[in-house]
């Protein structure tokens, strides 16, 4: 690696990675006459549906998958893997329930890694610091059988403004399993290299790697020329900046010590783009009070269930308890990709304004409701009663216009549907991450000090899980950088310590307090809500500091 006045080269290497979710692989299959029911570890229930039932060729509606809970995935678990067609095989020739638990060295041979890749980067730029052209050649490794390539160079094809631009993918076939999404997949693995020259060019330029980026800012969406929904990237980097105290940072190599430790202050630029598919979510309200709201996704430790049962408690005015995780409820897509917010909370929220509406209308028309023949408008919602936002006295409950009506129950499906206007827009959620890092100038040992991230990903519907994704995400982006690595034997081909005791992955110790902040976003052309990718948004850049 080494950068020139004007240019930088820089070579990377990303080690082999795999996702140790604290929950193995694991699946329970039962047969009743010729319906299968799976009580699986997984990230996508109705692509298992689906796959499952053509790998035995039975009708897809005889398919039962259920996942109510998932103790972690990261992209492990989005594909249908060998022990759920094993289990279903034996479970149906024994004609007994069966269970297959993967041991934690069989999660390294069964279900995927992120792959190596080695990436070659020519940046170019001009004295005043404005890039001139930017080469990305990323190489990766796959099976004998599977074409799976790491996208490493995605990200720096949208990151900056730059007239020349050029990405090649080389793939190298080695006997091993196929690699699998792992957390920012591309994005994780791409940025890390791309910023890692960002900064090389910044310091021969003599530019603050800021300001060098600032320089370079993408007004438009470069590789299609759209402009973007929201962007707010400039103000993570001022708003990181100035929480971390940025200006301070002497950017001479070796400059900043404390006692026998070297200090280094470093930053980097995020992103991850904002993918949104259809989803089927069911309301129904009962004459009791009670509401169920339901939709055919997962939730994978991120908070599904928290999250949409707020987005339906603050439509509908009353405790709702949300229902996930199961194929015989209505159609959602897989939770990976960060698709689950943008996706199926504004299904949610869709089909509870429709139930909403649906019990206001039948107050209106109902001479015994005090809300006979009022305006839709006029009306609100709150603790189970609907009444005039002008005259709170005149008002009426769910659960006496229900019986009112002779109904038990009120139901609505509805399906989110995608803004013909979005296809006009590049969507992506963005980010800055600063860090300071501390080495041993005798022992090389390093210890990250202080992190801050700040973020624009659209509208924050649960500041507390927002959180918490973002706290994962930078912690795994330490352990990519500095602990995890998969060794192989390069005499057998075997996975050398494929357990946790020899692949390290960070522990509270390793940790520092982090800073983490949102910018506040407005964004009508993503969807409804406005909502954002956040989920694998924080481990990118990490790595690069």
């Amino acid at each position: 690696m080494h950068a020139i006045f004007g240019a930088s080269e820089h070579c990377i290497a990303v080690h082999l990675e795999h996702h140790n979710p604290l929950e193995p692989s694991a699946t329970i299959a039962m047969w009743e006459g010729d319906n299968l029911t799976l009580y699986e570890t997984t990230q996508g229930i109705s692509a298992t549906q689906r796959v499952i039932a053509s790998v035995l060729n039975i009708p897809q509606e005889n398919v039962r998958v259920i996942s109510k809970y998932l103790g972690g995935g990261f992209g492990c678990k989005v594909l249908l893997r060998f022990h759920t067609i094993l289990a279903a095989i034996a479970s149906r020739q024994v004609k007994r329930p069966v269970k297959v638990v993967l041991t934690r060295s069989q999660m390294y041979t069964a279900c995927g890694h992120r792959s190596q890749t080695q990436q070659q980067l020519t940046l170019g730029a001009t004295k005043e610091g404005k890039l001139t052209l930017i080469n990305h050649i990323g190489t990766s490794l796959t099976s004998l059988f599977d074409d799976f390539v790491e996208l490493v160079g995605t990200a720096t094809t949208m990151m900056y403004a730059c007239p020349n631009l050029e990405i090649k993918y080389r793939l190298a076939r080695i006997n091993t399993g196929t690699p699998t999404f792992m957390r920012g997949p591309g994005e994780a693995p791409g940025m890390f290299a791309l910023e890692s020259a960002m900064d090389e060019l910044a310091y021969a330029l003599n530019i603050d790697p800021i300001e060098f980026r600032l320089k370079n800012h993408a007004d438009i969406e470069p590789h299609k020329g759209l402009p973007w929904s929201t962007k707010s990237l400039k103000e993570c980097y001022r708003k990181g900046a100035e929480i971390f105290g940025w200006s301070q940072r002497n950017p001479v190599p070796r400059s900043m010590r404390d006692n026998h430790f070297l200090i280094g202050w470093g930053m980097a630029s995020a992103t991850f783009p904002t993918n949104i598919q259809t989803a089927l979510v069911k309301v129904k309200i009962f004459a009791n009070g009670e509401v169920k709201v339901q939709s055919g996704t997962q939730d994978i430790g991120t908070g599904t269930y928290t999250v949409m049962t707020q987005v339906a408690a603050e439509v509908l005015g009353l405790p709702v308890q949300f229902e996930l995780g199961d194929s015989n409820l209505p159609k959602a897509p897989m939770a990976g990709n960060s698709i689950t917010v943008a996706s199926v909370s504004p299904a949610v929220h869709k089909a509870a304004i429709a139930a909403r509406d649906k019990i206001i209308k039948m107050a209106i028309i109902d001479p015994n409701s005090l809300l006979y023949e009022s305006q839709a408008e006029d009306i609100t919602v709150e603790s189970g009663q609907i009444f005039l936002k002008q005259d709170p006295f005149k008002r009426d409950s769910y659960t006496d216009i229900l019986l009112r009506h002779g109904l038990e129950s009120l139901e609505v499906t509805e399906e989110s549907s995608l803004n013909p206007e979005s296809k006009q827009y590049a969507k992506h959620s963005f980010g800055a991450i600063f860090v300071e890092v501390a080495v041993d100038e005798s022992l090389g040992e390093i210890k990250v000090r202080r992190c801050v991230g700040v973020y624009g990903a659209g509208r924050i519907l649960n500041f507390k899980t927002a959180r918490s994704q973002v706290l994962s995400g930078i912690t795994w982006g330490i352990g990519m950088a500095l602990m995890e690595k998969t060794v192989m034997d390069a005499n057998q081909g075997r996975i050398v310590g494929a357990n946790l005791s020899d692949y390290l992955i960070p522990v509270h110790a390793d940790i520092p307090n982090m800073e983490v902040q949102f910018i506040e976003e407005h964004d009508p052309f993503v969807n409804a809500l406005g909502t954002k990718s956040l989920g694998e948004l924080p481990i990118v850049g990490v790595a690069e500091y």
